[in-house]
């Protein structure tokens, strides 16, 4: 059980539904990323669309309070079926922290385990939505599949949840057109293609359908400080495990601070970050480090939110860290350059 907060906002989150608030109002999906599409499904059920569940349709009867709530999986269904590790955009920590700015108010991360996978779709509508999470109304994408080996449907959850007065939401899936809703020729918006465009370098397309910048969330640690001997000192980020990397190279970011460390002073920086394992070090090990543009000061320990705005060049090796210094003074006028900054 986790309970994170920021600027008075709190999403409760469990992985036990004993221990969730209740009664609730539903979003059902595995939403790594927390994209558009996700966005859209997770909507009808911000506390700001509920004001007559909260309060009654004539204002003057007060109904139970109904808590918004993801419902999701953990670990991701494709690493308990293949036994694999399975990178996502964002690892638990961050799907909170996307959460929590939409208003959600609370997470449950089902145990994607046996137990859960065998339940037929009526067994899963009966025993987890209806008699652990007391759910009220229910918000799913099109796609949506649940029980024994995915065997319902959406259509099948509402024809289900009706039977127990549940109303379920079927949200028409986003597709990457510019108008998102009658573009009906684009592919739709999905993980697995936001993934593909990463993987490419196109961040700026990645994030027209995030619906915001790639992040990458983590502390400060210590590296090696090469940096500061070619004048541009880095700060290293420690990432989770399960952070899904984009192409290695050179990225313009913007970089601010958690607040988690008294006293901060990174707020709204700009900077070039490098992805990958340093070639001109002889490195192995993926690493991430941001230089930070007109700012000095003290990191560690910090946890900072890096968004990618703008790829800027593959990572290289270079024949001697003064030429990797040119290259870097090239990165970062690139960088101010895209900022607009001179």
């Amino acid at each position: 059980m986790l309970n994170l907060s920021q600027n008075g906002c709190f999403v409760w989150v469990t992985s036990s539904t004993e221990l969730a608030l209740t009664p609730t109002v539903i979003a059902l999906g595995k939403f790594d990323g927390v994209h558009r599409g996700h966005q859209q499904v997770i909507q009808p059920i911000l506390p700001q669309e509920r004001n007559g569940e909260r309060t009654g349709e004539n204002n003057s009867v007060s109904l139970p309070r109904a808590y918004s709530t993801v419902v999701t999986f953990n670990p991701h269904p494709q690493e308990f079926f293949t036994g694999q590790p399975h990178d996502l955009l964002t690892p638990v920590d961050e799907k909170v922290y996307q959460l929590r700015a939409l208003g959600v108010e609370q997470l449950v991360l089902l145990p994607f385990d046996k137990e859960l996978s065998i339940l037929t779709p009526e067994q899963f509508v009966d025993k987890i939505l209806v008699q652990q999470l007391q759910c009220k109304r229910i918000s799913v994408g099109e796609d949506f599949r649940f029980g024994n080996r995915r065997s319902g449907t959406a259509s099948d959850l509402q024809s289900i949840a009706s039977k127990y007065d549940i109303p379920v939401t079927i949200v028409t899936l986003k597709t990457s057109g510019d108008d998102a809703l009658t573009d009906t020729t684009a592919p739709r918006i999905s993980t697995s293609l936001i993934r593909q465009h990463l993987e490419h370098g196109d961040i700026e397309r990645a994030n027209q359908l995030l619906g915001r910048p790639y992040t990458l969330i983590g502390p400060v640690i210590q590296g090696q400080q090469l940096g500061r001997t070619i004048g541009f000192p880095t700060a290293n980020i420690k990432l989770p495990k399960q952070k899904f990397l984009p192409r290695f190279g050179v990225y313009a970011v913007r970089v601010k601070s958690l607040g988690e460390v008294p006293n901060t002073v990174v707020q709204d920086c700009l900077g070039v970050m490098n992805i990958g394992i340093r070639p001109t070090v002889n490195g192995i090990d993926p690493s991430v480090e941001v230089h930070l543009l007109d700012w000095s000061g003290d990191l560690y320990c910090q946890k900072l939110t890096v968004q990618l705005e703008k790829f800027l060049r593959p990572e290289q090796k270079f024949s001697s860290l003064e030429a990797l210094k040119t290259q870097i003074q090239l990165d970062s006028a690139a960088a101010r350059a895209f900022f607009g900054r001179k």
